[in-house]
């Protein structure tokens, strides 16, 4: 942890002459104001006051102060900048003006159901796997949808023509104390994969929001857009954010057992089929889009749509990889890039924790293929599937008491109002295929 002397000196060292603090917004987007390093001591001292309607995601007839309140572990000093009158950040909680936590925070959120977890005496751990595509951009800077090679799963150059950008990537990931597992070209043309190393989940929240920063980045140095869409282009493969979790008792072993899958009655397979009891609802967030569901399509058979687990499956949204001599690993697999990391990472890991608290039985694994009906639905007495649209979606988080006592009611009310204009708007707007199927014929 860093101290605000040990912050001073740093900023010294590295000729700062700028800071920005950054914060995510309900919807997660990335956001920040920009100062000079005169106002280090009074960011600091938590002294940075702002519109709320900036973390809020809209704007309305109303409007509070709000303080920029700095996570002095997050300062660091961006990389790609000059190092004279080099450019800082942080990454700040969002307080009211009494120094409580505004309700619109989203970090606040996570740090709440961490405090709830190691009431419990847990440790939680996440790794992620993040997958984006690589476009052209147009004269004027736009992106297209002309993506900038034609590659395959893993090929190299001649055929990924992105080997530089990733490598710039990682390299400005590092430089930033973000550990990179492996990168390399994944199954779309032009999309790209990169796993971020396991950290805690506070952490690793936080850096997958600088993560999609450098990215971006980078990206735009190469005269290309990188988009976590979940789904930008038809008939190619989604985008997803696969979570890995690791789950200890506090300065103990993992809690299942090594080398075979987890067992019912255990504590952690009572997380897992809390997190398989809210998923549904829970999908309003990991999967906040209208195009997500467009990614989630059942008929697609390496899409995560049925609510079980498996040790192989693909279909399913949890994953459980049990290997000797190693920790079992929880993937969740359903999630996408496009989702506020703060409150999917904290929707989560709540339903595993009141799985635990309910003692909830974990169902038998699903290893086979499962038949779906004409309309994708699951058949006969097979397990749930996700939404179908973000309109189901927004329907079981409406009815989750848990989801929504998580999110806080001030959270639920803003983001779920303007995910149901989202939907509206989808819903009356007349898009290219219906002109195409409809328009000679009718």
């Amino acid at each position: 942890m860093l101290t605000r002397e040990d912050v001073r000196e740093k900023a010294r060292q590295e000729r700062v002459k700028f800071l920005r603090l950054q914060f995510t917004d309900i919807f997660g987007t990335f956001k920040n104001i920009a100062l000079t390093l005169d106002d280090l001591e009074q960011a600091m001292a938590g002294r940075i006051s702002f519109d709320s309607s900036v973390v809020d995601g809209l704007v309305n007839s109303q409007e509070r102060a709000i303080i920029l309140q700095p996570d002095l572990s997050t300062f660091l000093v961006l990389p790609w900048r000059p190092r004279e009158e080099a450019v800082a950040r942080f990454i700040c909680d969002v307080l009211n003006p009494d120094g409580t936590p505004y309700p619109g925070c989203s970090r606040n959120v996570l740090k709440k159901v961490l405090a709830e977890a190691e009431r419990m005496g847990l440790e939680i751990m996440v790794g992620m796997e993040v997958e984006f595509y690589l476009f052209y951009t147009d004269d004027s800077g736009n992106p297209t949808t002309s993506t900038h090679d034609h590659a395959g799963f893993c090929d190299l150059t001649p055929l990924d023509l992105g080997e530089n950008v990733r490598r710039d990537m990682v390299l400005t990931l590092e430089e930033m104390g973000i550990e990179v597992g492996f990168s390399h070209h994944e199954k779309g043309p032009g999309q790209h994969g990169i796993t971020l190393k396991p950290d805690s989940a506070l952490v690793m929240a936080d850096k997958l929001v600088t993560f999609k920063f450098i990215v971006r980045t980078i990206a735009q140095r190469y005269g290309l857009h990188a988009s976590f869409m979940p789904r930008p282009l038809n008939d190619r493969p989604g985008s997803a954010m696969i979570l890995h979790l690791y789950l200890r008792p506090k300065g103990a072993g993992f809690i299942n057992g090594v080398g075979k899958p987890l067992p019912p009655g255990r504590e952690a397979g009572h997380f897992v089929a809390g997190i398989l009891a809210h998923a549904r609802a829970n999908a309003a967030i990991t999967n906040p889009l209208v195009n997500s569901y467009k990614r989630l399509f059942p008929g697609d058979l390496t899409m995560p749509v049925h609510v079980a687990w498996s040790e192989d499956s693909r279909h399913t949204v949890l994953r459980v990889a049990a290997h000797p001599g190693r920790e079992t690993r929880v993937e969740v697999r359903n999630p996408d890039p496009a989702c506020n990391p703060y409150l999917a990472l904290a929707l989560i890991l709540k339903a595993g924790l009141e799985g635990m608290r309910q003692q909830l039985q974990l169902p038998p694994p699903l290893d086979k293929n499962i038949l779906l009906t004409d309309d994708g639905q699951c058949k006969g007495t097979r397990p749930a599937c996700l939404p179908r649209t973000l309109d189901e979606a927004l329907r079981e988080l409406a009815c989750d008491q848990v989801a929504r006592a998580t999110l806080g009611e001030y959270i639920y009310r803003i983001y779920a109002r303007a995910k149901v204009e989202e939907w509206e708007r989808f819903q009356v707007y007349v898009h290219p295929w219906e002109l195409q199927e409809y328009l000679l014929r009718f």
